[in-house]
């Protein structure tokens, strides 16, 4: 009994998480494979076989990763984040000058590791600390009325900071920040006006971000016409099916045989790596990987994908309801918030719900920073749902966890 325990320990945590995500990331091989074809023909970088080591490699530093969050208590992580906040707004700024495109990215959001090949997304791990910063601070604070002046500095200011280095080369990113970031500050039990003056200060923030970017060259390069052209092709495509202009038709490209895909796949799909379409749609391993795995497996292989990531969700709003700690909660709930987010974003992207985002699909698009950040969620996720057993089995009261947790945090 004791052997099996301690074998079974390996998945420290809720179960049934822990078995989907094993299982989407065992899944995520396949498409990954299919469609990285497009790399290889159409960026000409690498072979699909490079790609799908490649994506192993971050699949499984991924799940290690995410065990090994689960050795440190969640609350210093939580201590920490300030820290680590302040460190990749620094790295935001090094972007923003020496940022790098990869893989036929169009954006430059990468940035390289001095003398390494290793490049990553700084922005990734800023929205993720910043999202920790603020669950940490909105349960540090619950018990007093905060002052204008701190929720000014410590909950706007890095808000709107994080926002305004992340929308120059991630239009995307940058409002599901502001949007995430509400989302905690409502469930964090912020005031009303609080929560109104931050709307307002969003909307000045986006407006002056938009006219320095369109009227001056304040912010130098910058992708605001690319998202005003999506924003166009988006709704020009929504008024009529026959796309007659040629310049639309380049325009919405990517979405018309996003389109194809999921329409080519029918109800049971044309099976593992046989994809028509994979070689023709831009960002097939990435962005769009969802068309392809609907061509390939079908509606029904959607539908079963789509069901797991719906126990996932479940399970994290389970997990944040027994958590008797506030800070251990709002922690869960605001993760899983900016993985349902991103989850719902590029799936509308690909069944061109919403204009075109680069927003990839968790735990199967190909990719690293993107992916490993997932892992990093969950991992923080598991953590918590840990801490839940052994509340219960020292048999702590709800008022006693609460108090002893939010003076750690």
């Amino acid at each position: 009994m004791n052997e099996t325990e301690s074998k079974f320990e390996l998945l420290k945590g809720d179960k049934v998480l822990w078995s989907v995500i094993l299982l989407i990331s065992f899944f995520s091989v396949f498409p990954v494979y299919s469609a990285s074809s497009n790399l290889e023909y159409i960026v000409n970088n690498g072979t699909t076989t490079s790609h799908l080591i490649k994506h192993l490699f971050f699949v499984v530093l991924g799940l290690a990763i995410m065990r090994g969050v689960g050795v440190f208590k969640y609350e210093y992580i939580g201590k920490l984040s300030a820290i680590l906040l302040g460190f990749m707004v620094i790295l935001l700024g090094l972007t923003m000058f020496t940022g790098q495109k990869i893989d036929g990215a169009s954006a430059s959001r990468w940035l390289k590791i001095p003398g390494t090949p290793i490049s990553f997304q700084p922005s990734s791990f800023a929205y993720l600390m910043l999202v920790i910063y603020l669950c940490r601070y909105l349960t540090k604070r619950i018990k007093r009325e905060r002052l204008p002046i701190e929720n000014i500095l410590y909950i706007f200011g890095p808000v709107l900071l994080v926002f305004g280095l992340v929308a120059k080369d991630n239009g995307s990113t940058a409002l599901m920040i502001l949007m995430v970031s509400l989302a905690v500050m409502l469930i964090g039990q912020l005031s009303k006006k609080y929560i109104f003056g931050f709307v307002g200060l969003s909307a000045v923030a986006i407006g002056m971000f938009l006219f320095l970017a369109l009227k001056t060259d304040l912010i130098g390069s910058n992708r605001v016409h690319t998202w005003m052209s999506r924003i166009e092709t988006f709704t020009n495509s929504k008024k009529t099916t026959e796309l007659e202009d040629e310049s639309l038709k380049a325009k919405n490209y990517q979405v018309m045989q996003a389109r194809a895909a999921i329409v080519h796949g029918g109800i049971t799909g044309m099976g593992p790596g046989k994809s028509a379409l994979k070689q023709m749609l831009p960002q097939s391993a990435s962005d769009f990987i969802f068309a392809i795995i609907v061509e390939e497996y079908g509606f029904i292989g959607a539908a079963i994908l789509i069901a797991l990531y719906l126990i996932m969700m479940i399970r994290i709003v389970m997990i944040a309801s027994k958590m008797p700690a506030f800070f251990g909660s709002l922690l869960v709930i605001s993760l899983g918030i900016m993985i349902f987010v991103q989850l719902t974003v590029n799936i509308a992207v690909a069944v061109n719900l919403i204009p075109v985002t680069g927003q990839p699909l968790p735990l199967i698009s190909y990719g690293g920073t993107s992916m490993l950040v997932t892992y990093i969620q969950l991992g923080l996720i598991l953590n918590v749902s840990s801490r839940i057993q052994i509340y219960d089995e020292e048999g702590m009261g709800k008022k006693q966890s609460i108090e002893e947790i939010n003076d750690i945090a």
